[in-house]
């Protein structure tokens, strides 16, 4: 036996999806998440896995982790005091920033205060010059009496952004070495590693907030790292990216704000396997856990990625997939604001107290209670280990029912509407609004409870097809399972195509590929399951954003891909501009501003889940009272999904039951199950 499994840590449980590489047996598990410290949960969830199934430790080979203690960390601002180093006359560029507002409409509304205090900002005597020239050389007095400037303020933790440091990083550099020499526990962080591209701002940000994460991210990375050696000795240990791809325990530790979104990451990448397994190019993605729903818009099997996004109100500049989340979760807590109307979330009971009806506690209204108490949820979860308090979920809602001068389940029917126009609005988001019909697409609903939600949302955004996957509540340990080891390198270089050779790129294409090969070295991956891609950041002259223009993709160590001449270059931006937005101008100047190579180290993948096809029609195992949309229950048909075979088809009003999620099925929708075990759902839109 050889095991690989993905853990991926929600607001309220934290999942496990197992696999045996022998034999192709895939495992599930799931375990209440555990906020104050993580790494408990996965470790209890991990002991009771292998205890279970009996699984030999040292037969565990690989283990992808999806993390939140990053973005947690940033959101509770409960990071490490942080000291920066910058160039004489720019200590204030973070709170500067850009002329926007975080609300365009509130004079009111201000920008979270920076990560460092202005008097833990250190200037030094030094300047490098657009074209990556010394202007003013760094002398070593000035690294000295900045180095004790540092070491005075205490931090913990030093971020080092000087202004060009992308095109000429030595000056960093010895700032970086000389502050490890003076005081070797000190987190450094340089603006030149983390992120070397232009746009001071969003450099000096990210930077920041990486020497921010560092020292809380590092001592989780080594506590787990050091108890899962114990457990699981010969298993590698990869923590997932914004981006979707697996890093080392020791490139976490260096790069924590890579991690920022690697739990919805993950889920963007099992559901891009799910939809290959069940034919499809184009879906959205609705990841419903116990605090949030993550949306994600997928083409033709490939998630559009982002470079500038904002975390906690801080802006972020990394590669990572474009997700849109919106506070709505079954953890959700409905309220009265103050115009007097009933608002669902953001905030979340969380994993503890947890909803009303976990019985730890909680007493205010969710939508986990909703579902309850209208019947859509059953009583039991997660294979009958924990029981839900009907009575508690009513009692919790009964306040609002009375205000409102409704019946209970009225008052739930009225949670459950807000909290699908919320997923709804994040779902419009990231189609209507950029041009994509979502009629067009097939909604796949996942998390431990999206498949409830699912059909209710397509409904309401005229989707005639919803696929759930075979493990909908475990689908981004899944996705652990099915990425690969990746890294990106980066080089800002601007290349005006008309006017200039695009050959020029080559040069800082092949040291990028030297990087990653030096990376694919250090990280053991065999030539044959190399890979490298090549993306350059291009944009008409005169705008202020760029689209991202895949160039080239190749297999093995073979250096860079080849750069296309000026023709090829504009036809494949043109393309890309296309895409985007419809239109592109092919008589206006265009330019080259950032390459970006990505390299792969490919991982063996588990195979297709597969059952024997359906004898007989598909039988329920019961039926219970149901409140869809009128005042009076339907009956629906209860399911077991552990029973359901490919070929098996249900017709609602029905509920598919299983060990990680609940599947809702309306009045009039049809479902079948495919060859891939994924529940097909042909949604009755009137």
């Amino acid at each position: 036996m050889s095991w690989f499994i993905g853990v991926d840590v929600g607001g309220t449980f934290t999942d496990f999806y197992a696999f045996d590489t022998a034999s192709g047996h895939a495992l599930v598990h799931k375990v209440p998440s555990t906020p104050d410290d993580p790494s408990r949960a996965i470790l209890t969830g991990l002991d009771e896995l292998l205890e279970r199934e009996e699984i030999p430790p040292e037969a565990i080979l690989r283990l992808a982790h999806g993390t939140t203690v990053a973005t947690n960390a940033l959101i509770q601002r409960r990071g490490a005091p942080v000291a920066l180093v910058t160039t004489d006359g720019f200590r204030d560029l973070l709170e500067i920033g850009r002329q926007t507002r975080p609300r365009m409409y509130s004079l009111k509304a201000d920008n979270p205060p920076p990560l460092v205090a202005r008097e833990h900002r250190f200037e030094v005597a030094e300047r490098v010059g657009p074209e990556g020239q010394v202007i003013a050389d760094l002398t070593d007095e000035a690294i000295e009496a900045c180095v004790e400037q540092v070491i005075a303020s205490g931090a913990e933790a030093c971020a080092v952004c000087l202004i060009f440091a992308f095109l000429a990083p030595d000056h960093e550099r010895r700032i970086g070495e000389a502050l490890k020499a003076a005081r070797p526990d000190l987190f450094v962080s340089l603006s030149s590693n983390v992120q070397p591209e232009f746009r001071e701002y969003e450099r000096f940000s990210t930077t920041v907030i990486n020497a921010y994460l560092q020292p809380g991210v590092s001592r989780y990375m080594h506590r787990l790292a050091e108890a899962l050696g114990a457990r699981a000795p010969e298993a590698q240990i990869g923590i997932n990216q914004s981006s979707g791809g697996l890093m080392s325990v020791e490139r976490a530790e260096r790069y924590p704000i890579r991690t920022a979104l690697s739990g919805p990451a993950a889920g963007a990448v099992g559901a891009i396997e799910t939809a290959r397994l069940a034919g499809r190019d184009n879906v959205i993605t609705l990841d419903m856990g116990g605090t949030s729903a993550d949306v994600c818009l997928i083409r033709d099997r490939r998630a559009d990625m982002t470079f500038e996004r904002d975390v906690a109100g801080f802006p972020v500049r990394l590669p990572a997939i474009d997700i849109n989340t919106v506070g709505a979760g079954g953890g959700s807590i409905a309220h009265f604001g103050p115009d007097g109307l009933v608002k669902v979330g953001p905030a979340s009971a969380g994993a503890f107290p947890g909803p009303a009806c976990y019985g730890r506690g909680g007493e205010e209204p969710t939508v986990s209670d909703a579902n309850l108490v209208l019947g859509r949820l059953s009583d039991t979860l997660i294979g009958g280990s924990m029981t839900l308090d009907r009575a508690a979920a009513e009692a919790a809602i009964r306040p609002i029912a009375n205000r409102l001068g409704e019946s209970v389940e009225a008052a739930a029917q009225g949670i459950l509407r807000i909290v699908t126009a919320n997923m709804v609005g994040a779902i419009r988001a990231v189609s209507v609004e950029r041009g994509h019909d979502p009629r067009h697409f097939a909604l796949m609903p996942f998390g431990g409870a999206g498949a409830l939600h699912g059909v209710e949302v397509a409904r309401a955004l005229g989707i005639g097809e919803v696929i759930v996957p075979v493990s909908p509540g475990i689908l981004c340990a899944h996705g652990l399972i099915v990425t690969d080891l990746q890294e990106d390198f980066t080089a800002t270089h601007r290349l005006i195509v008309d006017r200039e050779d695009p050959a020029a790129l080559a040069e800082p294409a092949r040291a990028l590929a030297h990087e990653a090969g030096e990376w694919f070295a250090r990280e053991d991956i065999p030539t044959d399951r190399r890979a490298v891609r090549l993306i350059l950041d291009m944009r008409y002259i005169g705008q202020n954003y760029e689209l991202r223009v895949p160039v080239g993709e190749h297999d093995g160590d073979g250096g860079a891909p080849a750069i296309p001449d000026a023709e090829r270059l504009k036809a494949l931006f043109f393309a890309e501009h296309e895409r985007a937005y419809g239109h592109y101008d092919p008589d206006a100047p265009v330019e080259v501003m950032t390459l970006r190579l990505t390299a792969i180290g490919r991982l063996k993948r588990p195979p297709a889940p597969s059952r024997p096809a359906a004898q007989d029609a598909a039988r329920p195992v019961g039926e219970r009272p149901v409140w869809y949309a009128g005042a009076e229950p339907e009956t629906a048909r209860v399911y077991d999904r552990a029973r359901l075979a490919p070929g098996h088809e249900i017709a609602g009003p029905a509920i598919v039951d299983q060990l990680d999620a609940t599947t809702v099925l309306w009045p009039g929708d049809r479902a079948r199950i495919d060859d891939a075990l994924n529940l097909i759902i042909e949604v009755a839109n009137d």
